[in-house]
């Protein structure tokens, strides 16, 4: 064919604008001609309609090529035109982009192939590279009659059932893609959801158009060897049925067969692709429990599409069949409906009746297809197909859509795969699996509720694995909680093998996938330089080997911890290292070789189950920051509190390393909400128990790698809930120590001077005996509920620190396990002189008192006795400087040590915290101060060291306004400014460069002095702003400097230049300008943005202050009473202790309490119930809201509104009986009017059976009950029915009549009654049954006339 004029005109309309965009489409797609075919025609048969100027591909002669018209012989004796045998392939010239003129400016993608294409490729195509979403359903629309217009109704069904229904399931829908018949309508259709759907729908349709090649208009507009992105597609008149493309349509499959106007040339590649489809796996990277479902959707058609039906029925393809929407459709629901009541085809006969039933079946359909399609010639194949079409039925299912509401169309799908699952389902496998299976991959969970999981099917394990499986990975929680609430033991299925699985099937693009695969890449670095070079080798061929044949690299539990460690930080110890096998003590890279080791010999671990699984899946969930169904895992897993503040943590973690916008701001809005329900759970929990919600503060959690509430609070930022009134009451409890709360700061000061006031009634202490006893009925109550309740001693006081001190060392006495046990009682000096001074605030007090001490001696040191270097000096009083300093260092390096369990981890705990920065730098400063300070020659270089340390030693004082209910916000206050300044610098400084050097070269021809330089360019425009430096007149007044020179070599000797007296003017625009935008605009600024900082913070004032506060009390609940530089005695005690003796302190581990398991597993239930109470209360609080009252209202309208469809409906239905039973109760009264000797003067009309359709096992059942109903009539008073008793008289007396002259039999004295025996076989026998609906009518009417008079 000669294709020389549409290929340049594709090339002319198809080339478009060369962007870079369309390069690089061109070199993705440029490998398409070399796989993708199109069909010539390559033999010319000659159509004898044309005489010889058309060949029967519907080409001209001169559309072929010399090739094609060369062998006379071979097309003399061709009859008919095959595209098999008269076609040939070449490489494609047809594929990219179409942009349709006039359209939205959105581009379809489009490909020209041969209908012998592997479906396998074309897939790969519409998946990979035109990044079509791949499907969780196929409808594949067929059918359309040229003779006849779609009826309104089954616009509606494509429209509200079959675009809405896709859109719920993620559904392609397949037509032709034309702007005829049903392509139209599916495309307006999908073009008016688009418009009505957000921007942000989860399911978009997908409509995918398959046409054959010679049928589409202007085709020669997309040809074009090399590809086209886009090519312009414009088409006249398209509001009229036309065979263009409809723009409405994703992607087009151009099919071609060789042929150019003929139709079917498609129907084998599309029937192809449709069942490869369905051999493919749904869900993400196709990680679903089943195949893709395909079902074709018939509406109309004509006859030919028989042969389209029958091949795609041999591959178990069902079809839903839309019945009186004309044509093929009416046929085939007419004969599945009204032929099915007949018997069934037996297997095997006897006799000659062997093929009778068989040859009648195939006659009945014949019949009726003549009665459908009268004007078909050639009938003996269609109704042989139609016939094995029938035989099929199971794969068929008949919709009646004009009666039915459009909005459950995806129910009536889902039931028709269902069905066709059930026919090709195994006898011993459970029929619901499919069922169930469908609507999860449709995240259908209303039909799941309603037809699967109602209490009438028992569900097994195994039924609902993989199932679970395919909810999880595709995060459709809903299913999860279904599953868990009917049958589905959690602990059961989740093991170590499976939670891997999950994690490997994270999507590509997320950030945990990231994470995942750089601690991935980490452990195989570290395995690899740490490997014989043999085995590198070996296991580098391995490793290419598995990434050729899978991209995806598969992660283990390490890589998980890993991420987890990354996020969590020092919160809390490593997840998952038990299961490995590793010590969480260990160092990173001890950790990764023993994992390298333990993976490289088998994953025994897999098998395993996980100890804690709602926990472990709540981690899965959080790190893919899935909202639903985290928090219903939350609330499946124990400890909500700490879990609720380990989501927060990780989320704004995560959120932090988060690059997309939506995403980080979802991750923080989550954050928060863990955030307020671990607030609102534990403050239910304070108001119920005070002490057990203390304990849950404090308690270690197995779960959450040994963390504590609290640390996992300060960890996470968790400022709302460190607000809450519980954990502020802990804290100062903790803060007091024995003391009261109450007690004025002045009595503080007072005993603090004066010691021996202690031993008065100046302070209340808490009476020792009476915690004892409290501490005892509190037990003794305890034991009344639970004789196993334990939960641990709180750490509140120094009597508590003493009594897990002797606790630790083994010195319990023989009293009731679980008794608070105390000290000996002491005697009351010592104990009243512990209470008072191993207070924190005591500590506090004597720490700022001598911090006072220690500014006032360096003070005095640096202003009055700063003596010269040795050896005159120094001086006494700045030797005692030194050795309080040194006591200072003392107390830094005993922080460092005791923070964390090694080095690294407690410097790097150490270095977080902004006020140790600031000692480590007042601490380097100093040093460096007094090594200066020791030589002549940097001894003023010393002092000026000592002096910037005094500021730095000065402004850490500003740390003890932390504790200040008033003062401590502002200091988050001043740390933000702090912020806003360093902008304002920013800003500043540019104008200040900008003014200084323009200013500086107008005024200065020349001057090579960097001091004047410097003061002229950065200085002096400095001091503009606040209003010093030159005036204005000055600069006006340039020649006023008279000690000047121009002199080139006087001026590099250090004279200074005189004034250039020609661009005063501009000086002085230039310094109106700079003081106009520095003193009014960027000070304004810098003023707004201090107070927006200033009320941000202010609002929320009490919030900080209480967080920061718990900091300051870790700290000081941790320090030796004794302050600097009396703190040396404590350090010495300390080393003795702990390093000599060997002692482990209580008192590092700031606020954590081991329990028992029995003791942890109670407080875990009754932080459980406090959960469960909280989220019910929530729960009705929801109910109760007017948002939720609306959609309860809404769903009872819909409700309502379908029931009033329904009986419409029904009462058309009923309408259509009446008429009809009213036809033959016209007909009955007109017989018996005219007697019994008249012939009735019409026959009796037939009725409409009711129950047509139905088995014939059902029909048996009516038919035996009517009979039974016969035995024992009881018509309705005054019913037209009640005068068939006399039916009875006739049965026993008439069937004796007529009687012969003379006989006097008895029954021959009732033979004058039987002239109205012939209303039993008309009227008895076929309208009138007992409680039938002629003798509810007439009998009600009877009664209703009768009342009346």
């Amino acid at each position: 064919m000669k294709n020389t004029g549409p290929e340049e005109g594709g090339r002319e309309g198809g080339g478009g604008d060369n962007t870079d965009n369309t390069c690089e489409n061109k070199k993705s797609q440029s490998w398409i001609p070399k796989t993708i075919k199109k069909r010539v025609c390559s033999t010319f048969v000659e159509d004898s309609v044309s005489n010889g100027a058309l060949c029967q591909c519907g080409a001209a002669r001169n559309d072929h090529a010399s090739v094609a018209l060369g062998d006379y012989f071979s097309t003399a004796i061709v009859n008919h035109w095959e595209s098999v045998q008269h076609s040939s392939e070449q490489p494609t010239d047809a594929f990219g982009e179409v942009q349709f003129a006039g359209a939205s400016k959105r581009h379809s993608h489009f490909l020209r192939l041969s209908w012998s294409t592997e479906p396998f490729f074309v897939y790969n195509i519409l998946t990979t590279h035109w990044a079509l979403p791949p499907p969780n359903l196929v409808v594949s629309v067929v059918g359309g009659n040229s003779r006849t217009q779609i009826k309104t109704w089954v616009r509606e069904i494509l429209r509200q059932g079959l675009v809405k229904a896709s859109q719920r399931t993620g559904a392609w829908i397949l037509t032709t893609g034309l702007r005829e018949r049903l392509g139209r309508c599916v495309g307006q259709a999908v073009r008016d959801h688009a418009a009505a759907a957000s921007s942000v729908s989860l399911n978009k349709v997908v409509a995918l158009g398959i046409a054959p090649w010679g049928v589409v208009e202007k085709r020669e507009q997309l040809v074009n060897p090399q590809g086209s992105f886009p090519a312009r597609y414009y088409v006249q008149n398209i509001s009229q049925d036309s065979c263009s493309l409809d723009n409405n349509y994703q992607a087009f499959l151009l099919v071609d067969d060789g042929s150019v106007g003929r139709r079917g040339g498609e129907m084998s590649f599309r029937a192809r692709l449709e069942e490869y489809i369905s051999h493919q796996r749904t869900g993400i990277l196709g990680s679903g429990s089943i195949d893709i479902p395909v079902v074709c959707m018939l509406i109309s058609g004509d006859a030919d599409m028989l042969k389209r039906m029958d091949l795609s029925l041999k591959n178990s393809i069902p079809w839903l069949v839309l019945a009186g929407s004309g044509g093929l459709a009416d046929f085939l629901s007419d004969i599945l409906e009204n032929l099915s009541s007949a018997p069934a085809v037996p297997s095997s006969g006897e006799g000659n009746s062997e093929a009778g039933p068989s040859v009648d079946l195939k006659d009945r359909v014949a019949e009726r297809f003549k009665k459908h399609f009268p004007s078909e010639v050639q009938t003996d194949k269609l109704v042989e197909q139609a016939f094995r079409i029938y035989q099929n039925r199971g794969l068929i299912t008949v919709y009646h859509g004009e009666h039915e509401s459009p909005n459950d169309f995806d129910t009536v799908l889902l039931k028709t795969l269902v069905g066709a699952s059930k026919q090709r389902a195994l006898v011993e496998a459970n029929p619901y699996s499919d069922e169930l299976k469908l609507a999860v991959t449709w995240n259908r969970v209303d039909i799941a509720k309603s037809e699967l999981f109602n209490g009438d099917i028992q569900w097994k394990y195994e039924d609902l694995e993989d199932s679970m499986t395919d909810a999880l990975i595709n995060d459709k929680p809903q299913f999860v909680r279904l599953f868990t609430e009917n049958g589905l033991n959690i602990v059961d299925y989740l093991t170590y093998g499976k939670l891997e699985s999950l994690y490997c099937s994270v999507p590509d693009g997320s950030l945990l996938y990231q994470l995942l695969q750089r601690c991935l890449a980490e452990r195989l670095a570290m395995a690899e330089r740490h490997s014989p070079s043999e085995q590198q080798n070996s296991s580098s061929k391995v490793a290419a080997d598995n990434n050729q044949s899978r991209p995806r690299r598969e992660f283990t539990l390490f890589e998980v911890s890993g991420v987890l460690k990354h996020l969590m930080g020092d919160a809390c110890q490593p997840f998952y290292y038990k299961a490995l096998g590793l010590q969480s003590s260990s160092f990173k890279r001890t950790a990764m070789k023993r994992a390298t080791k333990v993976l490289h010999g088998g994953s025994k671990y897999h098998q395993q189950r996980c100890p804690h699984p709602w926990a472990s899946l709540f981690l899965w969930a959080v790190l893919q920051n899935r909202s639903e169904m985290a928090l219903f895992f939350w609330e499946m897993a124990g400890e909500a509190v700490l879990s609720a503040l380990g989501g927060c943590k990780i989320l704004r973690e995560l959120s932090k390393r988060e690059d997309e916008t939506e995403t980080k701001l979802s991750m923080k809005e989550l954050a928060q909400k863990f955030e307020n329900l671990a607030h609102d759970i534990f403050s239910s929990c304070y108001r119920s128990d005070e002490n057990r919600s203390f304990s849950l503060l404090i308690r270690k959690s197995p779960v959450w790698g040994h963390s504590t509430c609290l640390q996992m609070g300060v960890s996470s930022d968790a400022r709302r809930f460190f607000s809450n009134d519980g954990v502020q009451s802990l804290l100062s409890q903790i803060w007091w120590g024995d003391m009261k709360r109450n007690t004025e700061v002045w009595k503080l000061l007072l005993v603090f001077f004066c010691p021996i006031l202690c031993y008065t009634n100046l302070i209340s202490f808490r009476n020792q005996y009476d915690q004892q006893e409290e501490e005892r009925m509190l037990f003794e109550d305890e034991l009344d509920q639970d004789t196993d309740s334990h939960y641990g001693n709180t750490v509140f006081s120094f009597s508590d620190i003493k009594q897990h001190e002797v606790d630790s060392e083994g010195q319990k006495s023989d009293a009731i396990k679980g008794v608070p046990q105390r000290l000996p009682q002491s005697p009351f000096t010592v104990s009243r002189w512990r209470q008072f001074w191993f207070a924190p605030v005591t500590s506090f007090l004597g720490n700022v008192l001598m911090y006072f001490l220690f500014l006032l001696l360096f003070a005095y040191v640096l202003l009055v006795d700063f003596k010269p270097p040795p050896p005159s000096g120094p001086a006494a009083t700045e030797c005692v400087l030194y050795f309080w300093v040194f006591t200072l260092v003392c107390e830094e390096i005993r922080q460092t040590l005791f923070l964390g369990t090694t080095w690294s981890q407690s410097f790097r705990l150490y270095i977080q915290d902004v006020w140790n920065k600031c000692d480590l730098t007042a601490i380097s400063l100093f040093i460096v101060g007094l090594i200066c300070r020791m030589f002549h020659r940097s001894h003023e270089f010393g002092r000026d060291v000592l002096c910037l340390d005094y500021m730095v030693f000065t402004l850490r004082l500003i740390h003890i306004f932390a504790i200040h209910k008033q003062l401590g916000p502002k200091l988050i206050i001043v740390g933000n400014m702090m912020k806003d300044v360093f902008f304002f610098l920013f800003f500043l400084g540019v104008w200040v460069l900008a003014y200084g050097v323009a200013n500086q070269a107008l005024i200065y021809n020349y001057d090579p002095n960097p001091n004047r330089i410097f003061l002229r360019v950065f200085y002096m425009p400095y001091l503009h702003i606040f209003g010093y430096g030159s005036s204005i007149e000055e600069e006006m007044d340039v020649g006023r400097v008279l000690n000047c020179t121009d002199n080139v070599t006087l001026i590099e000797s250090g004279e200074e230049p005189c004034r250039n007296q020609d661009s005063n003017w501009l000086v002085v625009i230039l310094l109106v300008v700079y003081l106009l935008v520095t003193n009014i605009l960027l000070i304004n600024l810098v003023i707004a943005m201090f107070s927006y900082t200033f009320s941000e913070v202010q609002e929320d004032s009490d919030t900080y202050w209480k967080f920061q506060r718990y900091n300051l009390i870790v700290e000081y609940h941790s320090r030796p009473s004794l302050a600097p530089p009396f703190i040396i005695l404590s350090h010495i005690k300390v080393f003795i202790k702990r390093i000599i003796h060997k002692v482990p302190s209580v008192k590092i581990h700031h606020f954590v309490l081991d329990l028992e398991a029995k003791a942890a597993n109670r407080l875990s239930t009754w932080e459980t119930i406090q959960k469960e109470d909280f989220l019910t209360a929530r729960n009705k609080i929801q109910k109760s809201s007017d948002s939720e009252r609306l959609k309860r209202m809404s769903a009872k309208v819909d409700d309502v509104l379908k029931r009033l469809t329904e009986s419409k409906e029904f009462e058309h239905r009923l309408q259509a009986q009446m008429e009809q039973y009213s036809t033959v109760l016209n007909w009955v009264v007109d017989t018996l009017a005219q007697g019994s000797t008249v012939k009735p003067p019409r026959a009796l009309p037939v009725l409409r059976d009711e129950s047509e359709g139905k088995d014939t096992k059902d029909n048996q059942g009516d038919s035996d009950e009517e009979k039974g109903a016969a035995d024992t009539p009881q018509f309705h008073s005054g019913s037209l029915c009640s005068v068939c008793s006399i039916c009875e008289h006739c049965s026993n007396n008439c069937a004796k009549c007529p009687c012969e002259e003379g006989d006097e039999s008895d029954h021959c004295e009732h033979c004058q009654g039987c002239s109205t025996c012939y209303i039993c076989p008309i009227l008895c026998d076929t309208v009138c049954t007992p409680g039938g609906f002629v003798d509810e009518l007439t009998g009600s009417l009877f009664q209703t006339v009768a009342s009346l008079l």
